[in-house]
């Protein structure tokens, strides 16, 4: 029987669109799905005239592949991929390989890494970005895991992924589930991207009353400045498209957006390392609250908004500000996203290249833009950067767009337009560099209430107090700790 370098399990759209990639790359692959319906189909339609290997069962797909057997899993995240490595264990050996492409949590992945070593196994969990276009004609791929793996794997993975100046949008990220936790972090980031893109057209739309035409053309001409980005460019053509009716299917698309759980375990495990990554979450969250449709009609009829006048005032003066508004808080994302990152492999203790990261994102990827290779170059001066914002190019982008970025949310609030990524991202900004934040109230409450203690700011810090406020309290203090 013909040897294939590789397995595939799982025939959905981004698995058979990843199996053509690998062909066309020349390199054999064997597919199984557990529909076999689906096999037969796929080899007599998309993959018809490859070298494509069809099987009808897991025993069969392993007897096709060259030692050390590589197989891919494509399939939901969860249990559905705990109960594949199972099925699939009796068939491998010592010095296989399985690589989970799927968007598993990185816990999962930091588990089944650890449990599979024992038995000899070598386990990759690789994020996969880029839809089915990036997985048809390159994607963005972020593979962590047991690194033993890497060199059985690097020549597949670099050869079908995106490239970008001659470099592929894929290399080895960490241990553990270093991968999958960096794809986590892609995805809040999109999550983030698509949010303040939804708040500008929301402006555009409600306060300055612009025509579809009117916005297409605006991103368009946004995707030729620093902007320049792919969900951008998308959203462009997003508005010049028209149904079957001839009326533009952007106006007839109910306004309820849908989620599968990346961008909230990005806000949960900010949470869990104390990162304020608030632009993501409020992202998440805009998702939450347009989920809430019925209830967001019964409010506006018996809570109408604010009756606001006309805008009045010089309208492209106005969308340059809004322009501005997007940018920095686009940096603000980032900025966030990378600070999450840096904990991470402080607490997970992995060694993250960020520089890397942001050129993996450059091609192939949902979030890739322009400035991502200005991201690349900050890191490449300073491998130690703490913070994307302490950055000489990006400390002045952000400063550039302050004016035009706070008279944007200065319109919106009193436009009654609610932009929660836009606002938030620009408190993020302003507390970040306040040296005072009004703090120390909170623990003098803490301490009043619960005798949480305090440090003082003529003493060293690591030192603690507490104080009787009353007069009729005790002086025991509770035990320091955080949650």
């Amino acid at each position: 029987m013909k040897q294939a370098d590789i397995g595939l399990i799982g025939l959905a759209v981004m698995g058979q669109n990843l199996v053509l990639n690998m062909n066309d790359h020349g390199f054999t692959v064997s597919v199984f799905n557990r529909t076999i319906s689906k096999v037969d189909a796929f080899l007599e339609s998309a993959a018809k005239g490859t070298k494509i290997i069809g099987v009808h069962s897991l025993k069969e797909l392993f007897t096709t592949l060259k030692r050390p057997r590589r197989v891919m899993f494509l399939v939901k995240a969860g249990q559905a991929v705990d109960e594949l490595i199972a099925e699939c264990l009796p068939f491998l050996e010592k010095g296989d390989i399985i690589i989970d492409g799927g968007n598993s949590n990185f816990a999962d992945t930091d588990r089944r890494a650890l449990d599979l070593k024992k038995q000899g196994i070598l386990f990759v969990g690789s994020g996969v970005s880029g839809g089915e276009e990036g997985a048809r004609h390159g994607p963005s791929l972020m593979p962590g895991g047991d690194q033993e793996a890497w060199p059985a794997i690097k020549g597949i993975l670099q050869a079908i992924a995106a490239q970008v100046d001659g470099y592929p949008c894929c290399d080895w990220v960490g241990n553990g589930g270093a991968g999958h936790y960096v794809k986590m972090v892609h995805n809040g980031i999109e999550y983030g991207d698509m949010q303040l893109i939804a708040e500008s057209y929301s402006l555009m739309k409600k306060a300055l009353n612009m025509s579809n035409e009117e916005i297409a053309a605006t991103f368009k001409a946004w995707n030729t400045t620093e902007l320049d980005s792919y969900l951008i460019e998308i959203t462009s053509h997003i508005f010049k498209f028209k149904d079957k009716d001839g009326n533009y299917l952007i106006d007839n698309i109910l306004d309820v957006a849908g989620q599968k759980g990346t961008g909230k375990w990005t806000g949960i495990n900010a949470l869990d390392i104390g990162m304020p990554v608030t632009l993501i979450a409020e992202a998440v969250f805009a998702r939450c609250l347009s989920f809430l449709k019925d209830e967001r009609v019964k409010a506006e009829r018996e809570m109408p908004p604010a009756v606001v006048e006309a805008f009045q005032g010089d309208r492209k003066e106005m969308l340059e500000a809004i322009r501005l508004a997007l940018y920095a808080s686009k940096i603000i994302s980032y900025t966030q996203g990378y600070m999450m990152m840096r904990q991470a492999a402080t607490d997970y203790k992995w060694e993250l290249n960020f520089g890397g990261i942001a050129l993996m994102w450059r091609g192939g990827c949902i979030i890739r833009s322009r400035f991502l290779g200005k991201i690349k170059e900050a890191f490449d001066k300073n491998p130690s950067l703490e913070n994307i914002l302490f950055d000489n190019y990006f400390k002045g982008e952000v400063e550039k767009c302050q004016a035009g970025w706070r008279k944007a949310i200065t319109f919106a609030v009193e436009q009654a337009i609610a932009i929660p990524c836009i606002s938030t991202a620009l408190a993020f900004y302003d507390g970040l560099r306040s040296a005072r934040l009004p703090a120390n109230l909170i623990q003098a409450q803490r301490d009043f209430f619960g005798a949480h203690t305090y440090e003082r700011l003529d003493k060293p810090r690591g030192e603690f107090f507490h104080t009787n406020w009353t007069g009729t309290g005790g002086n025991i203090s509770s035990s320091s700790y955080n949650a």
